[in-house]
């Protein structure tokens, strides 16, 4: 199991109110107790911040709001101590303004040689007034800012597919290739045991540049060329010792081009965006299962499960609305939630998720069952969705907010005397879903994942190996790992029965003496070999 640290926002060291390494080492011993395989880290390179980080001015060091590079080093050594692995995220589509390769491209005009490290294209019109293309950036408007040339003049235009203080590197160009396998070099020459690419299918562009159309290929998301680079990283990470795993962020509704990153040549993962977004419902479910498992056999790569992470909407939010999917198009804020029953079924999707076949992660307060904070003031908010969506896209910050780990009032024990707040609000609320009120009760949220995170190491049927579908009721979900293990999940409206079973491993919530309540999860132990084909969820 793979455990997400947002450093800003797991714990603070210092005192400041900013999540740092000081405070990540000071709570190892809570992702310990967890039971985590590996922690994958958010950037922590030196950044203005424009986009939290992802905006990477030095990828070869720490930004000072973290800690240093030796703390960082100390933090990969403490957690290979207790068994745990680190994955650091390389930000490789693009960096900040401030980067000294940028500066150094418009500081020398149209001539400057590092120009041709980015995209600088002159602009369409008469006097170039216009952009390129009219490609869409991610965070909204456009993907084109005009410069100004050294005697005032306005100049050409440079290609940012996210915000405009940041970049985007032109990979056909062989310096950015050897910059960025360096790179990878320096990190896992200091131990890191795996790295998580950002943005991973969107590196290469059409040197054409042709407009993006409904029916034709994407000019900037999965260009064909991008699998060479993957390539290449590939040759490095497998050249060093013991297990180095490269993981691709890669979003994309087609799910044979999405297995193509998984090819054995290439990245070891991607992450399972369709099981994120999907929706609670049994049908929907497993079929979003089958065709995961179903993308993955051709090219034997293990799949992930995710249900959140740090630019998606809480999942203890998102279950408890009539609409229960989540997708960038169709974000929503201040939609009725009805938070006791997303917690309910965010604790049966915990089971779910922590026995299908291949690797899970958990974004940090998961295991806390915390829900997304969608009342942060206006004023405070940091993401650049919110502004360049022109305050329409309620941006991340809502499943950013630091995490509560002690005490009954705000800043939770997040900083280590609360002398400065942090540095998004946290809701008073969260008083109950702190670190030390959930350990040791039994029926908390916290308890439930290091029960069942204890049962997924120990048991060898679950992680790698198949799964069998087994009879159900109609809206219920089962299946067998391994000879002796059952899941069952309760999607429908009404209690079903328990299945002849030797020992009930866990349950997500309580059972009704034999019966299973609806949204309601359970691990088995049991010998008996079904029969009969599956029956429809």
């Amino acid at each position: 199991m793979i455990y997400q640290v947002y450093p800003r926002s797991f714990a603070d060291g210092n005192g400041d109110g900013t999540g740092d390494i000081a405070g990540i080492r000071s709570r190892l011993n809570h992702l310990s107790a967890l039971g985590v395989d590996a922690i994958w880290y958010s950037p922590w390179y030196p950044s203005p911040m424009a986009d939290a980080g992802y905006d990477v001015a030095d990828y070869r060091d720490i930004d000072p709001v973290f800690g240093t590079l030796a703390e960082a080093e100390a933090l990969i050594a403490e957690a290979h101590a207790l068994g745990i692995r680190t994955i650091v995220d390389v930000v490789p589509n693009h960096c900040s303004d401030v980067h000294p390769w940028f500066q150094a491209a418009l500081a020398g005009g149209p001539d400057a040689p590092e120009r041709e490290l980015f995209w600088f294209r002159e602009g369409r019109g008469p006097d170039g007034d216009l952009p390129p293309t009219e490609w869409v950036s991610s965070f909204g408007g456009r993907t084109w800012t005009r410069t100004t040339n050294p005697d005032g003049t306005p100049g050409d235009w440079y290609l940012h597919l996210f915000a405009p203080q940041q970049p985007d590197f032109n990979w056909d160009h062989p310096r950015v290739r050897a910059e960025f396998e360096d790179i990878l070099r320096f990190w896992l020459d200091r131990g890191v045991d795996g790295i998580r690419i950002d943005s991973a299918a969107m590196l290469a562009k059409d040197p054409t540049l042709p407009e993006a159309t409904p029916d034709g290929p994407n000019p900037f998301v999965d260009v064909d060329a991008v699998h060479e680079i993957y390539r290449s990283w590939r040759r490095i990470a497998d050249s060093y010792p013991g297990e180095r795993a490269l993981i691709g962020e890669v979003w994309l509704p087609d799910h044979e081009r999405f297995a193509n990153y998984l090819r054995p040549d290439e990245l070891h993962a991607a992450f399972n965006f369709d099981f994120l977004g999907c929706a609670w419902e049994p049908a929907e479910l497993r079929a979003c299962v089958d065709a995961t498992l179903a993308a993955h056999a051709p090219v034997s790569a293990p799949a992930t499960w995710v249900l959140s992470n740090h630019d998606v909407t809480r999942h203890v939010t998102r279950y408890g609305r009539t609409d229960t999917t989540f997708s960038f198009a169709a974000k929503r804020e201040g939609v009725p939630t009805d938070l006791e029953l997303g917690t309910r079924r965010a604790r049966a999707a915990a089971l779910l998720s922590l026995s299908l076949p291949g690797a899970a992660y958990v974004y940090q307060g998961e295991e806390l069952g915390l829900w997304e904070v969608e009342d942060i003031p206006y004023e405070l908010r940091q993401d650049p969705m919110w502004e360049r969506s022109g305050r329409v896209d309620p941006g991340r910050d809502g499943c950013r907010v630091p995490l509560p780990w002690t005490g009954d009032t705000p800043p939770f024990g997040f900083s280590p005397d609360g002398s400065a707040g942090p540095w998004l609000p946290q809701p008073a609320d969260w008083k109950d879903r702190t670190v030390r009120a959930q350990t040791g009760d039994p029926h908390s949220m916290l308890e439930l994942y290091r029960a069942a995170i204890a049962i997924r190491r120990a048991d060898p049927a679950l992680g790698d190996g198949e799964l069998i579908w087994l009879p159900a009721p109609a809206g219920v979900l089962a299946y067998r790992r391994g000879d002796g293990f059952r899941c069952l999940v309760n999607l429908s409206d009404v209690a079903v029965p328990l299945p002849p079973h030797e020992r009930l491993l866990l349950a997500s919530g309580p059972l009704d003496d034999d019966l299973v309540p609806p949204d309601t999860a359970v691990w088995l132990r049991t010998t008996e070999e079904p029969g009969g084909p599956a029956a429809p969820a």
